[in-house]
Formats: C-alpha cells, structure tokens, sequence
C-alpha cells in the first residue's frame, strides 16, 4: 500500500509544479484501502480543505493510473495534530520542558556553553495557516526542514509586520529539532543579539578573566541560527562586522542560518554591501498581504483548529474589514468571540446587534478616492496634478496605475470613476492599469513593499 503511495506522489510531483507539491504533499500519506474507500491522513483542517478542493481529481488520476480500485477517497486529520485546546496547552508545555531539559544536557565539545532554543513550542508547521500569500516562503521551509544547510541557504524571509514570519521560521526551528533533537538550533531577535555583544564588550573592558570569546562561541557552535527582524542592525557598524563574520563561518561549515527582515536585502539602505550579498545568495522569499479568500481561509482554519464556532458571514465580516495584517486580522477574531462569550450570543449575534466598533471599518468608512490619491501622489514624492496630468514618464505611469489599482481593490470604483479621479479620458486604460498592477505584484517584489507600505498608510 505504501509502496503504490510512493508511486502515486511521484506521479503528482510530475504533474504540479515543485513548490506546489513541496508546500501540500510533504506530510500527506495513505493509511488505508478498504471497501473501496482510501483513507488519505492529513496535518489539519486547513490542508484537508484546499487538498480536498483542489487536487482530489489529480490524486484520483493518479491512483487509477497505479492501478489502485475504489469508489471514493476520504481525506481524515491525522490524530498526532488534532488536539482539543486545553490538551494542546498540556502538551506544549510538555514539549517545551523536554526541549529544553535536551538542549540543557546538550553541550559543545571543548566548550561548557549550554543551548537554549529560544523557540516558542507553540509555532508549528501544523498550525501555520498555508495560502496564496506565503505558499512560496512555505515550500522552501518544508525543504529547509528535510535538508538543513543546502540548497536555501540563507533563508532570508521579509514582509510587513504582523504577516508570520516569526511564526514560520521558529515552526522550521521546531521541526527540526523533532527530527534531529541533538540539533543545536538558536532563535534569537536581533535587538538580543546586539545587547549580548554590546555587554560582551563590556564585561571584557571590565574584567580581564572575562572570555571574549564566549559570545562568539555560542553563535558559532550552533547548527541551525535563526534570527528575527534582522533591520534592527541598521546603523550598527560593530554588529553587522560581527554577524557577517559569524554567518561566514556558519556557511562555510554548511550550517543552516535563517533571517526575518521587513525588507528585500537590497532596501537595507546602511547594510554592509558585503552581507547584502551573501543575505541575497538563495534568494529572498516574501510573505505578502493576504488577500479577501486568504483571510476567510485563515479564520476558518483557526475556528475549525481550536473547535470554535462561528458563523461564515461572520468570518467574512473580520476578513473584509481587517485591511492591516494577520495580527490584527486575529486580534479582531479574538475580540468578537469574546464578546460573544460575555454577551451570551453568536459572533454574528455581535456583530449584527452593533456591539463591536472595528476600528479598520471605521477608517474605511473615512476612505475616499481622494485619500488614496493624495497617499500614493505623497509616496512617491509627486504632486497630484503631476500624477494625475497626461506624462508617460516610467514612474509617474507606474504611481498613477498604483492609484488606479488601490482605487479599484479597495473602494471598488468602477473603472469610469477611477478614471475621473485619475485624470485619464478612456475607461480601458484604467482596465489596463489596474491588469498591469495585478499582475506585476505577482513577481514584482518592490512594487508589493510599496503597494503594502502605502495600504499601512491608508488604514493608519
């Protein structure tokens, strides 16, 4: 049975692109065939959803081509992840305890320096929510995870605040260390890492039997070094001589180094161009803002993973008028469900009986045509006339198409009234900015920073 299920994933593996199948079929296995029924295990809910939803025919296709006899697939949670959440608080705590009492034991040869993680037991690959937003970042976790140190090495991660990114990179950290548990891997934010080498500069200044070396040592005897908001070194000339002296050596010995930022390497203005380079070697992945379906897919994922009930209506409501971020987006969530417990009553019971006021449904209300013009004029350092007047300069198209697409996806104008507010005479042309714009933030990752960065402005 195992054996026809080797065969039947490496004939989807053909069929979907690689990073499609390494973001949905690592951890999809086959437990049984009975009574004409395959029985195919899951991780969660959301997966069970979106695989059931987009590749049943193509795992059919490939069963029937392996030969394999049935009348209906069932796809089932697999029971190693599903967990109520008060036991899934016990557990974690168990797992947390473990860890650490391993990595206490865990030491260095020739060096008495003992490793704590740092990580957060509760960031898992299980319940970090898969969607058009992050499916890229997450196909290369996954491949991180099976082989550490190869071929995604760094793994330089970025997007706005709020996105997960720490969440999916201490997730990476978590799964290793359940694989390989003599890993030794860090987590630490930069902000730590730069106050542990501002008081190693210290303690040495202070005392002449302090090592100097033991800071460096901790970060070099490490396999695997994740660190957060890596912006934080900007205009820390000492730090960014030490990291990179500290990253060229975990490299060079193939150890795994991972790094969140807010920003492509290249927009790290102050960086050392030498570490902007090597940060740049595998690639830099983003995670963007997720759209209206990923939202509502994050929601119900959440709902459906700690057993909550809750309306699709109500989903919907939270996802369409959360425009900020996923923190947000679960912070509006949290605070609905609380209502609805202290008022006796439905999430939609609270929300259609006005008991909430949604702060980025207030500031919608606030946005106008005109706000979003004058934003994306002041971004991009122009004037309205000059943006909304007749140049077909490169950057002033580009800015006016940013205006039309921004006045399409979040007012929803027609395309006649966006082109009344952007001062162009043919409806098609809106058309094909607002196509143009689209398309572009599929590969475009400049123009996703910015057209992010100017959404944080409107909903400030």
């Amino acid at each position: 049975m195992f054996d026809v299920w080797k065969n039947v994933l490496a004939e989807i593996e053909q069929v979907l692109p690689q990073s499609t199948f390494n973001t949905w079929f690592p951890d999809v296995n086959i437990t049984s065939i009975s009574n004409g029924v395959v029985t195919i295990e899951v991780p969660n809910i959301f997966k069970q959803r979106q695989i059931q939803k987009k590749y049943d025919n193509i795992i059919k296709d490939a069963l029937i081509h392996n030969s394999v006899e049935f009348s209906d697939v069932k796809y089932i949670i697999s029971s190693r992840t599903t967990v109520k959440p008060h036991s899934r608080e016990v557990s974690m705590e168990t797992i947390k305890k473990k860890t650490l009492e391993r990595l206490s034991n865990s030491t260095t040869s020739g060096n008495n320096h003992t490793y704590d993680s740092g990580l957060n037991p509760n960031y898992t690959m299980s319940n970090f929510v898969v969607a058009s937003n992050n499916d890229l970042a997450v196909s290369v976790a996954w491949a991180i995870i099976k082989e550490p140190g190869t071929k995604y090495n760094p793994f330089f991660v970025y997007g706005g605040p709020g996105l997960g990114k720490t969440h999916l990179v201490q997730a990476i950290g978590n799964e290793l260390l359940h694989n390989n548990p003599k890993l030794k891997v860090l987590y630490t934010p930069m902000n730590h890492f730069y106050s542990e080498f501002i008081n190693s500069i210290k303690n040495r200044n202070k005392s002449k039997n302090y090592d100097s070396e033991d800071f460096i040592k901790k970060y070099h005897k490490v396999d695997v070094l994740i660190i957060d908001d890596f912006q934080m070194i900007i205009g820390k000339d000492a730090s960014q001589t030490q990291f990179f002296n500290i990253f060229n050596d975990l490299y060079q010995q193939g150890r795994q180094v991972i790094i969140t930022c807010d920003r492509m390497p290249s927009q790290l203005k102050e960086l050392d161009a030498r570490l902007t380079s090597r940060l740049s070697w595998a690639g830099a992945y983003d995670i963007q803002m997720p759209n209206f379906e990923d939202k509502c897919a994050i929601l119900r994922a959440k709902a459906d993973y700690e057993n909550i009930e809750i309306e699709d209506e109500a989903i919907e409501y939270i996802a369409n008028n959360i425009k900020t971020n996923i923190r947000d987006l679960e912070g509006e969530f949290r605070k609905i469900l609380a209502y609805a417990d202290f008022k006796k009553t439905t999430p939609l019971g609270v929300i259609n009986g006005g008991f909430i006021n949604t702060p980025s449904n207030a500031n919608n209300s606030l946005l106008s045509p005109k706000k979003i013009v004058n934003q994306v004029a002041q971004f991009y350092e122009l004037s309205v006339d000059e943006m909304c007047g007749k140049s077909r300069v490169s950057h002033i198209k580009n800015a006016r198409q940013v205006a039309m697409y921004l006045l399409s996806e979040e007012l929803s104008l027609s395309t006649t009234k966006i082109a009344l507010e952007v001062g162009v005479k043919d409806h098609t042309t809106v058309m094909h900015g607002v196509k143009k714009i689209r398309n572009d933030l599929k590969i475009n990752f400049v123009l996703r920073d910015q057209v992010s960065a100017i959404r944080e402005k409107l909903y400030e």
